[in-house]
């Protein structure tokens, strides 16, 4: 049986990453569960990521470790980028939330997890971690 694809948006890192953030042990919990899935990321994550963190060899230990040899690192690509400018200028939406959802949507993920209260949705399963936690124990 072919694992779950999930996309994790960039909060969902940074939490695990920055232990003085109030979802950070949620997002430690999430991460231990991680092995079970397919996991996505955008490759801007990492210049993000490497910039927010102030542990610099940290995040690139992390990104060695974790990202590189279990992760998919995917590109927008033209057509997603494209398309998520459209999106945003017709429907005044947060371009980079648009740009997450959509790849995630162009890399046939099952679910996109992300702390932010509103995110665009392009037809995927939008959780938070506490809610993928919890459906997770459901399962």
């Amino acid at each position: 049986m072919a694992k779950s694809r999930i996309y994790l948006d960039t909060n969902i890192v940074v939490d695990f990453l920055i232990s003085d953030r109030k979802t950070h042990l949620a997002a430690v919990s999430l991460f231990q569960t991680l092995d079970a899935y397919e996991v996505f990321i955008s490759e801007d994550m990492l210049t993000t990521l490497f910039y927010l963190d102030r542990n610099k060899t940290q995040v690139l230990s992390f990104f060695k470790k974790i990202v590189i040899k279990k992760w998919h690192v995917s590109a927008f690509g033209t057509e997603v980028i494209h398309n998520a400018i459209d999106l945003s200028l017709e429907n005044n939406l947060d371009f980079e939330d648009v740009l997450q959802c959509l790849c995630a949507k162009a890399n046939h993920c099952d679910y996109l997890i992300t702390n932010d209260k509103v995110f665009y949705n392009c037809g995927l399963t939008i959780v938070s971690t506490d809610e993928f936690l919890q459906q997770q124990k459901k399962l």
